[in-house]
């Protein structure tokens, strides 16, 4: 564990975390467990898609020259000789002068050359009369018209959204090799706090940071865990930290990791877990930050935890690694001002979240907005400023209340105003670069 005065970069303290993330080992997971989780292998059609020529529309199979003088005025009329349905595997042959009834998605008899809707006959069962002519190929779907055998309809990283679902399912793979959901644990240290809903008296606040960065894992597509309030001593924290380690992928906690004081329970602690990092980075707000990894101890197992035991879900029995003596955690320590605490999560632990599934489609949306109102940066730092993003008018508003305490502020908001290190103001009317908010 190390600190230096000097201030690093925010590039400099990301790059440092993301080189330290090592993937999820991948696990195979059914249908309906994988939405929102990252694939990790190619999925190829096995067979053509769709592997047989079938209707397009309900109506009729007919051979072109059959019906090529139907109109209007002078329908062709022709015997039914079969009807096939959707799902119906029977082998059907259409003869020259008839005609089948067939059903949108049935199999094509053999021998047809079109579908005539039946908004273009008079739907009938025994002889169907025939207003209008077919061209070769009409409302049919042809075998591997959507896809050909072989050929890869979903890669390796792709978020899994329905659509990707409905694709893997119909390509008849009924499990795939996703990485798993990343389980995160947040703990909020503090004698100030207090739990919501419980009464405060003076010199007390109520813990907001650890539920709004349980929520901003969740919304990351984590699994998270809050756990309770820890008070301002090491030989409290130790233990919470060890006996969450054997259910995280990842650990934050807020609080406790300020440069210098008595109260830096945090840093304490984690001093006899790993080796962690705390040093200044050149940001505002958030400029206290310490990240590293700490070690799964041997007397954990994922049998016995130390201290209690956890419920699970289906999906975390199916999807969760086993941990081992050994295993190291990442961890990240973040301010306990609120609002430092939710952007370092947004800058800094976000992008590790999608590290630990092999995906890069984490970061925050950049766009370029007009600012509506001048603004301050002290020099030599990265301000992240609280504002409301007018899309359609592409301009900005930077919110009054800039404080890293001020948390209806940051309720406010839905971007954040990125003011560069060498720029110590900006006016209105200027373009400025913006983070969307999740």
């Amino acid at each position: 564990m190390s600190h230096s005065g000097e201030l690093t970069s925010v590039e400099e303290h990301l790059a440092e975390i993301l080189a330290t993330i090592t993937p999820l080992t991948p696990t195979e997971l059914g249908l309906n467990d994988i939405g929102g989780l990252v694939l990790a292998e190619d999925v190829s059609a096995v067979s053509a898609l769709p592997s047989f020529d079938n209707s397009g529309m309900d109506g009729y199979a007919v051979r072109v020259e059959d019906v090529a003088a139907a109109t209007e005025e002078k329908p062709v009329t022709l015997p039914v000789t079969a009807e096939v349905a959707a799902g119906d595997t029977g082998a059907y042959a259409l003869q020259p002068g008839t005609a089948i009834k067939i059903m949108t998605g049935a199999m094509l008899p053999h021998g047809a050359e079109a579908v005539v809707p039946v908004e273009w006959t008079d739907g009938g069962s025994a002889r169907v009369s025939i207003r209008a002519g077919a061209e070769y190929g009409s409302s049919v779907r042809l075998a591997g018209e959507d896809a050909k055998a072989g050929e890869v309809l979903v890669t390796a990283g792709t978020r899994l959204r329905p659509m990707h679902v409905a694709v893997i399912a119909a390509a008849g793979r009924g499990s795939v090799l996703v990485r798993p959901r990343p389980r995160v644990v947040v703990l909020s240290t503090g004698n100030e706090l207090a739990e919501p809903g419980t009464p405060l008296v003076p010199g007390r606040i109520w813990d907001s940071n650890s539920f709004m960065l349980a929520a901003a894992a969740r919304e990351a597509g984590c699994l998270a865990y809050r756990q309770a309030i820890l008070p301002d001593h090491p030989d409290e924290v130790l233990p919470a930290i060890e006996d969450q380690l054997v259910r995280a992928d990842l650990m934050v906690t807020t609080g406790g990791v300020s440069m210098g004081g008595e109260h830096d329970v945090v840093k304490a602690a984690l001093q006899q877990l790993g080796t962690i990092t705390f040093r200044k980075v050149a940001m505002q707000p958030g400029m206290p930050q310490g990240f590293g990894t700490i070690a799964l101890p041997a007397a954990v197992t994922p049998e016995e935890p130390q201290r209690r035991r956890f419920r699970h879900d289906a999906y975390e029995e199916a999807a969760a690694r086993v941990p081992a003596a050994g295993d190291r955690v990442p961890i990240f320590t973040l301010p306990g001002n609120p609002v430092s605490a939710y952007v370092s999560f947004q800058v800094f632990a976000r992008p590790a979240i999608a590290a630990l599934q092999g995906y890069d489609g984490l970061g925050l949306e950049t766009v370029q907005a007009e600012l509506t109102g001048p603004l301050r940066s002290p020099a030599g730092r990265r301000s992240f400023l609280r504002g409301v993003l007018d899309r359609a008018a592409g301009k900005v508003t930077p919110l009054t209340g800039q404080g890293s305490h001020q948390i209806a502020t940051l309720g406010k908001a839905n971007a954040l105003v990125v003011v560069p290190e060498w720029v110590v103001q900006m006016g209105e009317g200027d373009t400025a670069e913006v983070l969307v908010l999740p």
